[in-house]
């Protein structure tokens, strides 16, 4: 629990708080959403946050949680929450469109491994949520007609982050408290940072990713995006566990929370490899540095350490992400290149230069990468870096139209991202500031494989340095 002065997001517990007392039910919930979604649609500019949603599928699950309610025999602490799901999962009777105007034609019959879990469990699926197309940038541009570039809730003519786009821009505008991304090079981190929400990216296959499209099987984990590091922890809870339809993470220690809520940090090791950390623009520094003083003021001691072959390991994994893309899309590439975004194009086309031996190269310096790292957390708890060294880009008349391909910004978007996603560990976001400009900044804390229960626990320490959270300036106050 977190008190706050001013503005707050309504999490998880404001909703259960709200159905338990009898205050709302989740079918008044319900209806909220519905008129807050239809008035997205019709602003100027749009939100473009939920580019595919249906009344009757949310009054079926909120109805069908109402009655739980009275019943009191609800299905977990997700029953009645309203969540969304990135395109690129399987969501029952939505097209599987994955952020393109060629794939999906037909309603998906069967549900993604998360999306089920999030049935199960009570939840409210209120939609399917915008993307890059394809997953293939970090800005969330993507100008083709179902989709249309999504705004960023603190400021709508700036970019909300890809791919994870519309899950940020949702979360962030109060259309629901979770949504569910991926993360392959920073997709679930990057929106989460420039929208000002908490983004997890769980260790390699602690989240099944079956039902996804599988873009590329070795650098992709799934994650939350949510207003809190406790919503974050909760929804991971629910997720995290072994998936027969999923082999990559079968073999996972159970997942746990140990620890997460004690008083302080004393006794955790914080690492800091300083040229690496202020490789970033200075009022993104500025802040980060304070907040690292913040987690030594609660306890815990930094320790410089030294990450080695940084550009080899991001050199590497952009071999990897690309080939595997290009891999499993060749057929898209050759059958529907005039219907994808210029962009697409251009970054699959960069992506059939890479040779055999590349990519063998490539998974050698993963090895080395995963190994130097064996050896880090064998001193230190976590490492700590900024989320993005810059703050949300803006949005210009042009890219509305024909898209945009800055190659100098995704390089630099995914600085402090990559090392998670090439050797698989686990990462969280957490806003801890904003620029001038009023545009979030945040931090972000990386754990050895299947330590995410450390990086929950740092998290809700970090959540207490923001002296204030700003309104987005679209924001809707669906409890009200």
């Amino acid at each position: 629990d977190s008190a706050r002065n001013g503005f707050s997001f309504k999490g998880i517990k404001d909703y259960l708080e709200c159905y338990r007392s009898g205050k709302l039910t989740p079918s008044q919930v319900a209806k909220n959403i519905i008129a807050m979604l239809e008035d997205c649609d019709k602003s100027t500019p749009p939100l473009r946050a939920i580019v595919q949603w249906d009344r009757e599928q949310i009054m079926l699950m909120a109805e069908a949680s109402t009655t739980r309610y009275r019943n009191k025999c609800t299905l977990s602490c997700l029953d009645g929450i309203p969540v969304c799901l990135k395109e690129e999962f399987k969501v029952v009777p939505y097209h599987h469109r994955v952020g393109t105007v060629y794939l999906g034609t037909q309603p998906e019959t069967e549900d993604a491994t998360v999306a089920k879990k999030l049935r199960e469990a009570g939840a409210i699926i209120i939609g399917v949520s915008n993307m890059h197309e394809l997953g293939t940038g970090t800005t969330g541009c993507n100008p083709n007609r179902y989709h249309k570039i999504p705004r960023n809730p603190y400021n709508p003519n700036h970019f909300t982050g890809g791919s994870s786009s519309g899950s940020a821009a949702a979360v962030a505008a109060g259309l629901c408290p979770v949504a569910i991304g991926t993360d392959g090079g920073g997709s679930v981190r990057i929106p989460a940072s420039f929208c000002g929400v908490v983004g997890l990216k769980g260790t390699f296959g602690r989240i099944s990713c079956h039902g996804s499209l599988p873009l590329s099987y070795s650098t992709v984990s799934v994650g939350p995006l949510c207003t809190s590091v406790a919503d974050a922890a909760i929804v991971y809870s629910i997720l995290a566990e072994p998936d027969l339809l999923y082999p990559y993470g079968l073999k996972q220690p159970k997942a746990t929370l140990s620890d997460m809520c004690a008083p302080d940090l004393k006794g955790l090791k914080l690492g800091v490899d300083w040229t690496f950390f202020k490789a970033c623009d200075a009022e993104v520094l500025s802040a980060c540095e304070k907040a690292v003083k913040h987690l030594q003021s609660l306890g815990a001691s930094v320790v410089e350490v030294s990450l080695p072959e940084m550009e080899e390991a991001q050199v590497a994994h952009a071999i990897c992400i690309l080939s595997e893309m290009r891999d499993f899309l060749q057929p898209d590439f050759n059958k529907h290149f005039h219907e994808m975004n210029l962009e697409t194009r251009a970054s699959l086309a960069l992506a059939s230069q890479f040779t055999a031996l590349d990519y063998i190269k490539a998974n050698r310096q993963r090895t080395r990468s995963m190994r130097f790292l064996q050896e880090i957390f064998s001193t230190v708890n976590c490492i700590l870096t900024p989320a993005v060294p810059c703050t949300a880009p803006r949005i210009y008349e042009s890219d509305l139209l024909t898209g945009r391909s800055d190659m100098s910004f995704t390089v630099r978007s995914i600085r402090f991202m990559q090392l998670g996603n090439f050797t698989g560990i686990p990462g969280l976001v957490v806003p801890i500031g904003y620029s001038t400009a009023g545009l979030p900044i945040s931090l972000q804390v990386m754990a050895k494989w299947w330590d995410e229960a450390v990086l929950l626990r740092i998290g809700l320490k970090l959540e207490q340095f923001r002296d204030e959270t700003k309104k987005p300036s679209i924001y809707y106050d669906i409890l009200a």
